[in-house]
């Protein structure tokens, strides 16, 4: 039985699959940020009010280095799952996968940061929000399917490597 929520990749037979709504939706939300950002940053300027009061220096000294990052993950993260066809399915743990577990979708939310702290638009951040928020859900849908295809093994990775965010939360118990 099928799942309608799983895209396959029927051609490469080593992915698990992801949710069907991701790629759609990763569409959707580039046009509703692209139209937010560009309308509020350069045309009606609504929200991009801090514009006067933080420097474009610092902007771009923030901005720039976060943009970069994002092409990073994006391109390395991209170039291990889709550039190297693997016998089995397997649990891909090397380069920025080593990092998040979801370099790709990490890479995302940092370009439309990066774009959001260029202009400061508070409209763009809110849609930046949303896409975090999005993001999340189809992350935790894929981990459903990972977590059924590997077990114990995809929990270990799991709590070794963070999701979205490269940043370890201390989880240990406080009795210890």
């Amino acid at each position: 039985m099928k799942n309608n929520k799983t895209k396959r990749h029927d051609d490469r037979t080593d992915l698990v699959g992801e949710h069907a709504f991701g790629d759609i939706g990763q569409i959707i939300f580039l046009i509703i940020f692209s139209i937010v950002w560009i309308s509020d940053s350069f045309f009606f300027k609504y929200s991009t009010i801090s514009l006067d009061t933080i420097p474009n220096m610092v902007r771009m000294i923030i901005g720039f280095p976060i943009l970069i990052l994002s092409g990073i993950f994006a391109k390395y993260g991209l170039g291990i799952v889709f550039g190297e066809v693997r016998k089995k399915p397997e649990i891909i743990e090397k380069g920025v996968f080593n990092i998040v577990r979801h370099p790709i979708y990490f890479g995302s939310i940092l370009l439309y940061l990066g774009l959001t702290i260029l202009t400061c638009s508070i409209a763009s951040a809110i849609v930046w929000i949303i896409i975090v928020i999005f993001y999340y859900y189809i992350s935790r849908y894929e981990e459903k399917l990972l977590l059924k295809e590997f077990g114990k093994e995809y929990k270990s990775y799991m709590e070794r490597v963070p999701m979205l965010i490269p940043i370890k939360f201390n989880r240990a118990n406080p009795e210890e």
